[in-house]
């Protein structure tokens, strides 16, 4: 069992592949204008905030407390509902992608943001034993 074998199971491996992904391109969290979390689960989410460093371990719902990461809010997530709200295929990976090239296209309608311009994307399988961290930005 894989979930047996994790050293820790409030961390994610986006503590490795979060910071690897700002580093390549050169930002920092603050420069992020949006977040595209899969959320097989609501734990995953604050599990992936806290492991990326956007807050520090066990600040994860406090982090999203007050509508921070709803329309409007401060620290945009997920901006299609993501998994638990929009739809969840069973494979939501590029559903994550797609949402965010929309957003920063400004082809989002109603949900658009305020002028992004950089987006990462965070994605966890295999029971939390494999991640991958991408940023997306535009000139």
């Amino acid at each position: 069992n894989i979930m047996s074998q994790m050293p820790d199971l409030t961390r994610t491996w986006a503590k490795n592949t979060g910071p690897e992904a700002l580093k390549m391109a050169g930002l920092t969290h603050d420069d992020i204008d949006l977040a595209m979390i899969y959320d097989s689960f609501t734990y995953t989410v604050l599990a992936t905030l806290e492991s990326l460093g956007f807050c520090k371990p066990g600040e994860g719902p406090d982090f999203v407390a007050n509508q921070r990461t709803a329309p409007g809010g401060d620290f945009p997530m997920n901006t299609n509902g993501g998994g638990l709200s929009y739809c969840h295929t069973g494979m939501y990976g590029m559903f994550l992608v797609l949402e965010a090239v929309r957003q920063l296209r400004g082809e989002t309608g109603e949900r658009q943001l305020d002028d992004p311009k950089t987006c990462l994307i965070n994605g966890t399988g295999g029971a939390l034993s494999s991640t991958g961290t991408i940023v997306l930005a535009i000139d």
